[in-house]
Formats: structure tokens, C-alpha cells, sequence
């Protein structure tokens, strides 16, 4: 089988695919005369289960077309291994592993000109026709969305035309330079659990795209978080972001919306949450040497007394023997400046510790570790009612704007009070009876 034979393309996921359609190739070009009818319903039967296998995967993830050679270009953009890596991080490669690779993509040009329609006529199954036309009933599917769909099955294609191994190598290694390989390839943002002992980095396939637009005022906030964004993209020096201010500003929204303003030149987000700070030493070594800029997330970050997980953050921010990767940068949204609970009992006198100013350094320290603050304030009346008044103008919202801001006004008194996200509910309000 040509899976057997490669060698650096290995470890594929859903390779039981991959497999029941090798052997049923294998057996439809050997044609074997002492097939008898009961081994040819038994290969129909093989054949099935796994056409049912590959529309399920193309369901999905939303392929159409050839979903053959979907599948195809699926397992090579998502195979990390040293070829495809290297690729990442340099682009086209030279020495010995080059050859290795393109022994490789001889063996996948093979896959991609096999002959399925042939086979599905050998074993008389012309459902199976189908897949290498398929026209899918969504524009996205379950795990990839539709950008992603349509990055794979556009190499499909074009692996599809290649005229030659030279060629085929060449199609993947601009693919992996492009846009990556595995899973850091592919998605924009991820979540981290635990698998059994093991620290999981895992994709979040739908993530709320937002602009930074959308985010009415706060002009001098974002223009600071793009420009050390910005920074951090071209390699120039930056610092961990800590954004700061009243509920219902826009912080989580403006760290989103960076993400999704970037994310083709290489910005990748992963979400923390405080109980996982013990992992952020495995996060890192996971991510250290990708060729990608990632920011490590932490939402509404702020400690209790007896909370001591800040102490984990502090050493990796800034502590340690090993040098912080230049790849990676903290963003932390938290309605506290300091994060770090104090209490009048951190400074009184009376307190039993000795050295009283230790405990309060110790605790402002966390908030001093991020180069850039940023502070998002409760708007006044005016702000919010501008606010207000451009959402519903996005909206299509038509009503004098008298009764819009004392409608507003009620509105807010009983919600949440003054704040971006309070007026936002209001027009998602006003739209839900419309």
C-alpha cells in the first residue's frame, strides 16, 4: 500500500479512510478473476462504509467538489512533521529531507489520479460518482468555516492540476509558507484542556468576528493596542497588554477584534483561563517555535486574597532562567487595575506580618508586568447616547432620536447602567420587536 511506503507523511488523522480506499484500489487494479460474488458484495460493502465515512468528514468541514482529493489536500495541510514545519518557517527548503519529500508527494500524486470513478463502476456502486462532484447543502461546515473550506479545496484543485511531482512539492510548499500547517495553520483562535495528563491546545472553530469598528469611541485605547500589535508583528519590541476599566466597555471585544484584524499576517489567540496558569510553561514549549505570533488571552483576570495562581503568571511574564519566546505576548482584560485583591489589612500596623510593604509590592507587582496599560472608561451620557445613535443608524433602526435616547435613558437605568454593552442589548432589544 503507498500509505506503507511513505515516510515522512505519517500519523494521519482519519487514516482509516485513507486506507479502506487504498485497498479497495489495490484490488480493482489487480482484478483478481477469482473474486468470486460474495467478495465483490463484501468490497461493495467496504466501499460504502467508507464513502459514508468521507461524507460525513466532508460534512463536516464543508467541503465540495472532488471529495477525494479534498481529503486528500486535508491530510497533507494538517500533517505536521519535519518537511512541512520547515516549510513554515522558511519556505522552500534544500537538503536531504527535500528529496525525502518529494519521494512523498510522488506517492500522493498517485492517490490524487487514482481512479475512484473506475472502481465505483468495477464494484457497481454510482453513488460513490457523486463525491467527485459534490455540491455540499451549507456554505460552512461544523468544525472549518467557510475560509477554510475554501483554503483546502482550492489546493485541492490545484494539486489536482499539477503536472508532476516538481510540481505537486512546489504547490504544498507555498501552501505551507502561505498560511501554515496543523491546526496553528488553519484556525485563528484556541482553548487549552487537559487529556488525561496531557496539555491540549484546541482549536475554537467559531469565533465571534468583530472589527474593531464596531467598537464606537475609545479611539485612543485601540490606536494603543494596534500599535503594540503591530509592533509585535514585525518582530520590533512589545509588551503584554493589560486592559483595564469599568464592565461592559469593550476590552474582550477590542482583544477579539485585533485577532480577527490580524490574523492573516499571522496572529494567533489562545484563551486561558487562571486555573490552567500551572500549564503555561507546556502552552509555550507547544508554541515557542511556530511561525506564528501568538497572544496568550486571559479574560477578566483579577485574584482573591487567597488565590495564589498570580504567583504562576508572575514567573512566566517575567522570571525564570529560560529567555521569554519573542513569538509570544500576554493580553489580559480585568475590571481591576491591580488584579491582585488588597485590603486596608495589607497596610495597617496592626497587621502580624513584619514587613507590611512587602505583601503590598507583592501583590501590585502582577499589574506592573505588563508594559502597556490600557484603560476603557464608563461613557458619560453623551458617549453612550452617541453610541447609542451610530449602532442604531448600523442597525436600520428608524426613530426620532429624541424618543431612541429616552427610550435609551430607561433603558440603561434598569440594565447595567452607562456602557457599550448595555446600549448594544438595547438595540438587540429594539430589534427583536421589530
Amino acid at each position: 500500500m503507498i500509505i506503507d511506503e511513505l515516510i515522512l507523511y505519517k500519523d494521519f488523522k482519519r487514516k482509516d479512510i485513507l486506507e479502506s480506499f487504498e485497498l479497495l484500489l489495490e484490488m480493482y487494479v489487480l482484478n483478481d478473476p477469482e473474486i468470486d460474488e460474495d467478495m465483490m458484495d463484501d468490497l461493495r460493502g467496504s466501499l460504502t462504509r467508507a464513502a459514508h465515512s468521507l461524507i460525513c468528514l466532508a460534512d463536516d468541514f464543508g467541503f465540495e467538489g472532488n471529495l477525494w482529493h479534498c481529503f486528500l489536500a486535508y491530510l497533507l495541510c494538517n500533517n505536521e512533521n519535519p518537511f512541512s514545519c520547515a516549510c513554515e518557517i522558511r519556505g522552500r527548503i534544500e537538503g536531504s529531507m527535500n528529496d525525502i519529500a518529494l519521494m512523498d508527494f510522488a506517492l500522493f500524486q498517485e492517490l490524487f489520479e487514482a481512479d475512484i470513478e473506475g472502481m465505483a463502476d468495477w464494484l457497481d456502486v454510482d453513488a460513490v460518482k457523486v463525491m467527485l462532484n459534490y455540491r455540499p447543502y451549507k456554505d460552512n461546515g461544523k468544525t472549518f468555516n467557510k475560509r477554510i473550506r475554501d483554503r483546502i479545496c482550492n489546493l485541492a484543485v490545484k494539486l489536482a492540476a499539477a503536472d508532476n511531482p516538481e510540481d505537486f512539492m512546489d504547490i504544498m510548499t507555498d501552501f505551507y509558507k502561505s498560511f501554515g500547517v496543523g491546526k496553528f495553520g488553519l484556525n485563528k483562535a484556541f482553548r487549552v484542556r487537559h487529556v488525561g495528563e496531557e496539555t491540549v491546545i484546541e482549536p475554537i472553530s467559531n469565533i465571534r468576528h468583530v472589527d474593531l469598528d464596531d467598537l464606537v469611541g475609545y479611539d485612543i485605547a485601540k490606536k494603543k493596542l494596534i500599535d503594540n500589535t503591530e509592533a509585535f508583528l514585525k518582530g520590533k519590541p512589545a509588551n503584554n497588554c493589560l486592559l483595564y476599566g469599568d464592565a461592559g466597555t469593550g476590552k474582550s471585544t477590542s482583544v477579539k477584534a485585533i485577532v480577527n484584524k490580524y490574523y492573516d499576517q499571522g496572529l494567533r489567540i489562545i484563551e486561558i483561563y487562571k486555573h490552567q496558569f500551572q500549564d503555561l510553561n507546556d502552552v509555550i514549549a507547544q508554541i515557542k517555535d511556530r511561525n506564528y505570533k501568538f497572544i496568550l488571552y486571559m479574560d477578566d483576570l483579577s485574584f482573591e486574597e487567597f488565590e495564589i495562581e498570580y504567583k504562576y503568571l508572575k514567573a512566566v511574564i517575567e522570571g525564570g532562567l529560560e529567555k521569554k519566546p519573542e513569538n509570544i505576548l500576554i493580553y489580559a482584560t480585568s475590571n481591576r487595575r491591580h488584579l491582585v485583591r488588597e485590603t486596608f489589612k495589607d497596610k495597617a500596623d496592626r497587621d502580624e506580618e513584619l514587613h507590611t510593604n512587602d505583601t503590598v509590592q507583592e501583590k501590585l507587582s502582577l499589574a506592573g508586568r505588563f508594559g502597556v496599560s490600557i484603560y476603557f472608561g464608563r461613557p458619560d451620557k453623551k458617549e453612550f447616547q452617541k453610541i447609542v445613535r451610530e449602532l442604531a443608524e448600523r442597525s436600520g433602526i428608524e426613530m426620532e432620536e429624541e424618543k431612541l435616547f429616552l427610550e435609551a435613558n430607561k433603558w440603561e437605568l434598569s440594565h447595567g447602567g452607562l456602557s457599550g454593552r448595555t446600549a448594544q442589548q438595547f438595540i438587540d432589544y429594539l430589534l427583536g420587536g421589530m
